[in-house]
């Protein structure tokens, strides 16, 4: 089972697309949706439907994965639950990047600051990340900075930061949930 969330465009037909091209690497592909204007809300609801998820599946090397801002949830909701995550052009600092996007950016560094403190050397190996060299909203050159010491970093010459097409990574992704 591969849970898929969606960044802060959730009404992309591309994330259609690519929880389709996910299907070539497994059958079950389930889209976790959440409101990206209300974080504190949405970290609990994210929790609680991964939690419904995990006890609807017997696939017993689940993955969770996320596109911008929704890479920055599948990090930290994959952590909390015990699960390899996919971390694609993550959004590390969505209460700065996304200032005028969302209505309270101040829960996002709320949630960052509850979160267990060095959370990243606890969940080390635990994530794949995958970074657009052609990314236009983050700067992935620093985002490779911070998450290289604990997670294996994978560089795309091609995709831009929404990362229509999977293609490419589809056998390091799969390889990476069968770990």
């Amino acid at each position: 089972m591969i849970l898929y969330l969606h960044g802060f465009d959730a009404t992309s037909p591309g994330n259609h697309e690519k929880m389709r091209q996910l299907q070539f690497i497994d059958k079950d592909v389930r889209l976790v949706s959440y409101s990206t204007q209300h974080p504190k809300h949405d970290m609990q609801q994210l929790l609680n439907e991964v939690s419904r998820q995990l006890q609807q599946s017997d696939d017993p090397a689940p993955l969770i994965m996320g596109v911008g801002l929704g890479a920055f949830w599948a990090e930290r909701i994959g952590f909390l639950n015990g699960l390899r995550a996919v971390l694609i052009n993550p959004n590390l600092s969505p209460e700065i990047d996304m200032v005028g996007k969302i209505d309270r950016p101040e829960e996002y560094a709320d949630i960052t600051s509850k979160c267990i403190a060095s959370f990243r050397s606890k969940n080390e190996a635990s994530a794949l990340v995958i970074l657009s060299r052609a990314d236009d909203v983050n700067n992935n050159a620093l985002v490779c900075d911070v998450l290289s010491e604990y997670y294996q970093v994978i560089w795309d010459e091609e995709q831009p930061h929404k990362f229509p097409v999977l293609a490419s990574h589809l056998a390091k992704i799969v390889a990476f949930k069968l770990g």
